[in-house]
């Protein structure tokens, strides 16, 4: 791990989008690839999801609603498209790098999935916004370490444009404990401190509405796990 220091170069400087493709292109199309050879946590994180967006005033029960039109950064082979977003959207756009991860999640034909965007999210972020797209929900699970922090604010611009009126972008990330961003050169990602993902959401003039730690990973690994935050951010 290359951590980011006051006297030396950011930690995101050393993203390698290459590097980041040839990884995930070596990574199976399944839950076990997608959870790094953990999927045991995949309940416990899609309840803790939902359990987020129910306060959100998402959901499937009465009082709380469902989302017109969602849109999944990152989405993989569509674990959580399928586990948590199907319920919550009547449609959902899935943004994803990896052909085959896409070609997976087409082919399960998931209740809901409307439009898929083989391409990164930097890429998606360059796209010239179509003025009737509006999305109520945007959701963003571990994958913005593969995005240097200019992109990643890029990106949210993006998905502010987008954003219908009452519409909430979600982001889902691991957390650094040195005290610092660091740099993994095994899939060539950056894992961010909470501070630094506070000043990236101020830049792109977003507002941090809520914030919850994810529980119940570590107990369901059956070891220690780096920390994972959910932030709710609104325009």
């Amino acid at each position: 791990m290359t951590e980011q220091s006051e006297s030396g170069p950011a930690a995101d400087s050393f993203i390698s989008k290459e590097d980041g493709l040839k990884y995930w292109e070596g990574v199976s199309p399944d839950v076990d690839g997608m959870l790094g050879g953990i999927p045991a946590v995949t309940r416990v994180d899609l309840q803790g999801s939902r359990n987020f967006l129910a306060k959100l005033g998402f959901g499937s029960k009465n009082g709380l609603r469902i989302a017109k039109r969602a849109l999944e950064g990152g989405a993989g082979i569509g674990r959580i498209t399928e586990g948590l977003l199907s319920g919550l959207a009547t449609e959902i756009d899935v943004v994803e790098p990896i052909a085959k991860f896409t070609a997976t999640l087409e082919a399960k034909k998931i209740k809901g999935v409307h439009h898929i965007y083989t391409m990164g999210l930097e890429e998606w972020a360059d796209l010239r916004p179509e003025p009737e797209l509006q999305y109520d929900l945007i959701w963003v699970q571990w994958c913005v370490g593969h995005l240097t922090d200019d992109q990643l604010v890029r990106f949210f611009e993006r998905c502010r444009a987008v954003l219908s009126a009452h519409g909430v972008i979600v982001l889902k990330e691991n957390l650094s404990t040195t005290g610092a961003d660091a740099h993994d050169e095994l899939d060539s990602s950056v894992t961010r401190q909470d501070e630094t993902f506070r000043r990236l959401f101020q830049q792109a003039k977003l507002r941090l509405v809520k914030t919850d730690l994810q529980k119940g990973l570590n107990q369901a690994a059956g070891h220690q796990l780096l920390p994972v935050r959910i932030y709710a951010l609104k325009p």
